[in-house]
């Protein structure tokens, strides 16, 4: 079946609305002349005016008599502060599993609670998937947004839109981390000192074989992973490069799973004797991989996870994980955020910085020598 083509008018609409979103346009500077449009773009006068309209009565454009056609200065106009009360955008990384519900319930309740509403929309960690939620938030009469970058770690392909939301003086607050070259509060948990106690509890424990698996295109793997390497160098313990996985958010599936199999083939006086995983998903994972081999946990490999996600309880073995204040930080998120709105400001407000706690459960144990 043949695939319908957009109308050449929308077409045109996406574009001068991508000038408006990403910047390139602010409020009441003059765009250029239909004629202009159109031979940019060899499109006809009538198709140019159209979608021009189209944006004049949506609130994006103004003309003014014999000057030409400008932007709206989109944070004053009603477009934002209609009876409808405030509406907050939410980009996260994912939505419908893991921790993600958890912090988008505490989001939702206490904007509830102030008769605002919420717009929510997932990257699935993909960088162009984080560019079409940025888009489309910015169509939206947002008064604020909450964002969790996707792969922190890996750059920020997107920063025009940031630098869009600061035209729009539209305030916003970064969810677990922040990409490097934004200057906005953020709400995380100090992983490095929660890779830090989590190695330190093994080798309080008697362990010196520790393995440790970190996803590391974003920064909370990066800081978790600094702590476990910081715990074991404070303590004497080098950490064989063999001991150490690193991995991408693509390779999260198959490689660390199979770098654990290659590991627990040695003999037991070469194989790890705990490790420590990027977050318990990974490391329920790693239980199928342990069974594998006959052996149980802690008995013969102690595991601690991170973020005590529901996963952690699931199973037959009770992981000890580190905390993540996930309802905490989607109602924190929010204070954050109105405090931000009402003072119309985007900077000076502080980053929230949570303590990370250790959940000692039934996965790890002594080591009997």
């Amino acid at each position: 079946m043949k695939e319908q083509q957009t109308p050449k008018y929308m077409q045109l609409k996406q574009q001068i609305l991508s000038w408006i979103v990403t910047a390139q346009f602010k409020p009441h500077d003059k765009l250029p002349s239909e004629n202009e449009i159109g031979k940019q773009f060899e499109m006809s006068r009538q198709t140019v005016r159209q979608a021009l309209g189209d944006l004049e009565q949506e609130g994006w454009l103004y003309r003014a008599q014999g000057k030409g056609t400008f932007v709206s200065d989109q944070s004053v106009t009603e477009r934002r502060g209609s009876s409808h009360g405030m509406t907050i955008g939410m980009i996260t990384t994912h939505i419908s599993d893991y921790i993600f519900p958890t912090i988008v319930r505490g989001v939702e309740s206490s904007l509830r609670a102030v008769g605002a509403r919420l717009l929510l929309a997932s990257t699935d960690n993909e960088k162009d998937k984080e560019k079409d939620s940025l888009d489309s938030m910015l169509r939206e009469p947002l008064t604020g947004l909450i964002i969790e970058p996707t792969k922190s770690a890996e750059g920020n392909p997107n920063f025009n839109y940031f630098l869009a939301l600061d035209a729009m003086k539209i305030p916003y607050v970064m969810l677990n981390e922040r990409y490097s070259d934004v200057d906005a509060p953020c709400l995380r948990v100090d992983d490095e000192l929660g890779g830090y106690r989590a190695a330190e509890h093994l080798i309080k424990l008697g362990h010196r074989r520790i393995a440790g698996f970190f996803k590391t295109d974003d920064f909370q793997g990066v800081h978790r992973m600094r702590g476990f390497l910081r715990a074991n160098r404070e303590h004497g313990l080098a950490v064989p490069t063999d001991y150490l996985l690193r991995y991408s958010t693509e390779e999260k599936q198959s490689k660390p799973a199979g770098a654990l199999f290659s590991l627990l083939q040695r003999g037991p006086e070469r194989r790890p004797t705990a490790m420590i995983c990027y977050n318990d998903e990974l490391a329920v994972r790693m239980l199928d991989v342990v069974r594998q081999f006959g052996l149980a946990v802690p008995e013969d490999l102690s595991i601690v996870g991170f973020d005590d996600a529901n996963l952690a309880t699931a199973t037959e073995v009770k992981l000890t994980t580190v905390a993540h204040p996930k309802t905490d930080m989607g109602a924190d998120a929010v204070e954050l955020l109105l405090g931000m709105v009402e003072k119309q400001q985007r900077c000076h407000a502080q980053d929230k910085v949570y303590d990370p706690q250790l959940v000692i459960r039934e996965s790890t144990q002594q080591l009997n020598h």
